[in-house]
């Protein structure tokens, strides 16, 4: 937290992250002001779908693809390669989300403004967020603003989810466990 932000985002930062898993990143994400109700059965399903992949690959990693064929082996490395490729193709033909430091929990998230729009504070929109990089699919989650700021790093703003459908929150808790392990383990490998 800076103590440089102003007091009612220092109580937005505390609401959002404080006894909660939090994870920094930076991801391509944007908030619309005044948007739609956001597309929350999509995001589960987008959440759980991921999950099942990256589970897959997971088992697969470093112990059992020794296991696997060696053509196995060439079709899981080929199919890893068309999915970066196809998300490239697919964010250079339509409008890409500009990648944006950002702090996520489940309760929200805090994301650099830089150039953003923003309401007024308690003001409601849609957050797009891309949760993966390979690919090229987003997250339409409503939110509400309850604070912005300045510091040297930018303009911010403090985004609250509301209350999510029980099968979404855990997705999405799921979703951030696994990003906190990943950054973990690439803390630990340098």
């Amino acid at each position: 937290m800076n103590a440089q932000w102003p007091a009612a985002a220092q109580a937005a930062e505390a609401e959002l992250f404080d006894d909660t898993l939090a994870c920094d990143a930076l991801l391509p994400a944007d908030f619309r002001p005044g948007a739609g109700p956001g597309r929350l059965a999509q995001a589960e399903a987008l959440l759980l779908g991921l999950a099942q992949v990256e589970d897959l690959r997971g088992e697969e990693s470093e112990d059992k693809r020794g296991e696997l064929p060696m053509l196995a082996q060439r079709m899981d490395a080929k199919l890893d390669l068309m999915l970066v490729l196809l998300g490239r193709l697919v964010r250079q033909s339509g409008q890409a989300l500009p990648p944006r430091p950002l702090r996520w929990s489940a309760r929200g998230l805090r994301l650099q403004a830089g150039g953003l729009a923003l309401p007024a504070d308690g003001e409601a929109g849609l957050l797009r967020v891309q949760p993966s990089d390979w690919l090229p699919d987003e997250l339409e989650l409503p939110a509400t603003v309850l604070a912005r700021a300045d510091d040297a790093g930018g303009s911010w703003a403090w985004l609250r989810f509301p209350a999510l459908p029980a099968g979404l929150e855990e997705a999405l808790e799921r979703h951030l466990f696994r990003m906190h392990r990943r950054q973990v383990a690439d803390a630990r490998r340098r």
